[in-house]
């Protein structure tokens, strides 16, 4: 079942985020299910989309720019978000699709940095201190980071800000600043401190507790992503003894939450950052069998000896898919089983016909729909030996 209601956005046409806002919910469905078919029927039949019940402020990370601009005699302090493809900042106050409480919060920075007279950032100049603010709210717990990004470590006045903060939005569990001076188009940099709480926050997915920070990659749709995991956990077929490599691990929610059914876990994962939250993650979960290396996935799976086979091997890659040398050294491990998650239908089925080249068949094709009103698509495929 999904929603019948149909909301209006008067932002879709500037911002460029909600190409479908305005539809049906259903019909923007049928637009993704032909999507999948079209790009993945070559593979086998794609099963129906699995869409969300109500597809409205689900996602749990939002993210505003803080821009100074001149126009004419006037100064202006715009909050918002890029309109795609330019950096021209469109100053959306209530988005269709993000959490509700995290713009409401966004709302409180912008008056505070006016109240505190704090200069946003002027990208033709290289002045003003905030850059960005970025809210992240885990689903099930409730708990709310707030960070602020800024050219350089000193906020004025930051203990009045935060505690002036925190008296708005009593439900913020910790704020975070980090400093981001470069000419990028990156939000975060390298440096951080926290200004309040932790320092990050916690949330529970497919019962298991991960531990989310500022450049933790977790998924923005909580719901959709129990059912698109569950799904995968159902394709890989664990009995208890298998050994699986969760590659593309991040801070390892597929890998823990393959451990209760499998014998052994290894999570692989270059950003070192997510590898230790990863480790944490296992430790706070009081897992046993699952171990984190920081290390190229296929360089990795490339040095797998002939008694060190994974039996199913997880692959969540970024949206420009994986590299031939990943599924080359995928391949060659030779897995029973392979659970492919993608976020590109595009490049996930150049992959597939890769994978089937060297000797894989496409089982199964699920999409989920985990961005409602945009053109994104979520699909998890179980391939097996030909």
């Amino acid at each position: 079942m999904t929603a019948e209601k149909t909301m209006s956005c008067s932002w879709s046409d500037r911002c460029g985020g909600c190409t479908t806002i305005g539809q049906t919910y259903e019909a923007t469905l049928k637009e993704k299910e032909a999507m999948v078919q079209r790009l993945l029927k070559a593979f086998g039949k794609p099963d129906r989309i699995v869409g969300m019940d109500d597809p409205y402020y689900y996602r749990n990370k939002v993210h505003r720019v803080c821009s100074f601009q001149k126009e004419g005699r006037r100064d202006q302090h715009l909050f918002g978000i890029y309109a795609e493809g330019t950096h021209r900042v469109v100053p959306v106050r209530k988005c269709l699709i993000e959490d509700a409480g995290a713009q409401e919060i966004l709302d409180t920075v912008s008056e505070l940095a006016r109240q505190f007279k704090i200069r946003s950032y002027d990208e033709s100049t290289r002045q003003g201190l905030l850059r960005h603010v970025l809210i992240r709210t885990a689903h099930a717990t409730g708990q709310v980071m707030v960070v602020l990004v800024l050219t350089n470590p000193v906020l004025p006045g930051k203990s009045h800000f935060v505690k002036a903060l925190r008296e708005r939005h009593p439900e913020i569990t910790t704020i975070v600043i980090n400093v981001n001076s470069r000419a990028t188009s990156l939000i975060l940099g390298e440096r951080e401190s926290v200004a309040y709480g932790k320092g990050y926050i916690e949330d529970l997915l497919c019962g298991m507790r991960f531990r989310i920070s500022s450049r933790s990659f977790y998924q923005v749709n909580s719901i959709q992503t129990e059912k698109l995991y569950a799904r995968a956990m159902d394709m890989a077929g664990l009995k208890g003894r298998e050994k699986v490599v969760d590659a593309y691990c991040g801070i390892g929610t597929i890998g823990l939450i393959a451990s209760k059914h499998a014998g052994q876990v290894i999570g692989v994962e270059s950003n070192k950052a997510a590898v230790q939250d990863a480790i944490l993650n296992a430790k706070a979960n009081q897992v046993r069998n699952i171990r984190f290396i920081a290390e190229d996935a296929g360089q990795f799976l490339a040095k797998l000896s002939a008694s060190d086979k994974a039996d199913v091997i997880f692959m969540d890659p970024p949206r420009e898919g994986a590299s031939d040398e990943f599924l080359g050294a995928a391949a060659a491990a030779h897995p029973g089983r392979i659970v492919y998650i993608s976020c590109n239908p595009v490049t996930l089925a150049r992959d597939l016909k890769q994978l089937t080249r060297l000797g894989y068949k496409v089982r199964e094709i699920a999409p989920f729909d985990l961005f409602p009103w945009t053109g994104h698509v979520e699909t998890v495929c179980l391939l097996t030996h030909s």
